[in-house]
């Protein structure tokens, strides 16, 4: 719903006024707006039209001249449509133009015409043209103008002003203002409001109109008074005073007032004398284990190489070595040397170190 301020001759702001929405704010099917315009004009065409045939033109009763002989074509009549003078072929005859177009295909032409000047700013609503009971034409153009936005002293754009039928000051008072076309609210159509930039209503017409087409009646807003301004306040009124300042707090002298004790220090823990406390013994080390003479203890014998089972000589050397070393004796046979030299030298290496020893000695 669009709300529309009503103009009034005095210049002063009137009240708004909601255009209904299904009225003024319908969809615009321009094939059918086109088809209703086409429609209009045609039904404005007298239709009177005619011409006269070979048969209506006077005279052309004779032969011209003789069928043969002449070399001429043959002729009947001076009045056929060949000769100047003659019968018109096909010429316009009288008839009807008019068009066959439903009412409510009109109605909806008309409602998006109206909806198209209102979306684009262009209707406006006055309360009245002129304010005395006597026509004025130069009051009535000065209320226009402020309708339409115009500054000139004449209108460049064709105006549409839509009136009641009774309206008769009004009327008079716009006849004589160029490229202004005054209809009653009854006759308002498509056209007229297509070939016009800017449409003008009446509130007194535009409440009419909207009963007529089944809108309800026009709904008028008023505006709010204005606040009144506040009265200045005269220079020689006394200000209110100030609020006093809050009293500083007296700083207390040093010796007059004790201030809040500060938190105890932690007492530091006494460190004891020496001969006084005893301090917590150390953690005793680790006793080191004691290293063995080389004659009191008998360091644990290495193991033996491991012997590959399938050499059958090393092992029988080997044995029979150890067997001469229990027995005490100097030294081996001849023969188990010779056999064993390369085993008994492993042997001999892979042994103990305290072995060796004893064997030296």
């Amino acid at each position: 719903m669009t709300t529309v301020s009503v103009i009034t001759p005095s210049g002063k702001g009137g009240a708004d006024v909601e255009l209904p929405g299904e009225i003024f704010g319908a969809k615009v099917n321009i094939p059918l707006i086109h088809q209703v315009v086409v429609a209009q004009e045609a039904a404005a065409r007298q239709g009177t039209h005619a011409t006269k045939t070979r048969g209506e033109v006077r005279g052309g009763g004779k032969k011209p001249y003789r069928q043969k002989g002449t070399g001429r074509a043959r002729q009947g009549s001076l009045r056929a449509p060949q000769y100047a003078g003659g019968g018109t072929v096909f010429g316009p005859v009288p008839r009807s133009y008019e068009q066959r177009t439903p009412k409510k295909m009109k109605a909806a032409a008309l409602r998006g015409a109206l909806s198209d000047r209102t979306s684009h700013g262009r209707l406006a609503v006055v309360s009245a043209f002129v304010e005395d009971g006597e026509p004025s034409t130069a009051g009535a153009l000065t209320v226009l103008r402020t309708a339409v936005g115009e500054a000139g002293s004449r209108l460049r754009r064709p105006v549409l002003v839509v009136l009641t039928a009774n309206d008769d000051v009004a009327r008079k008072s716009l006849r004589n203002i160029p490229r202004v076309r005054v209809l009653d609210c009854g006759q308002l159509n498509t056209y007229d409001v297509l070939a016009c930039d800017h449409v003008v209503f009446t509130q007194a017409a535009l409440a009419e109109f909207v009963a007529r087409t089944g809108g309800g009646e026009l709904v008028t807003v008023d505006k709010p008074a204005a606040k009144p301004a506040r009265a200045a306040k005269p220079k020689d009124a006394e200000e209110p005073a100030a609020k006093p300042a809050r009293a500083a707090k007296p700083k207390a002298a040093a010796g007059d007032a004790e201030e809040p004790a500060a938190k105890p220090a932690r007492a530091a823990k006494p460190k004891a004398a020496a001969g006084d406390a005893e301090e917590p013994a150390a953690k005793p080390a680790r006793a080191a284990k004691p290293k063995a003479a080389a004659g009191d203890a008998e360091e644990p014998a290495a193991k033996p190489a491991r012997a590959p089972a399938s050499r059958a000589r090393k092992t029988t050397t080997a044995t029979a070595t150890e067997s001469a070393d229990d027995s005490g004796g100097d030294a081996a046979p001849t023969g188990v040397e010779q056999r064993s030299s390369g085993t008994s030298g492993k042997s001999a290496s892979s042994g103990s170190g305290a072995a060796q020893k004893e064997e030296e000695e």
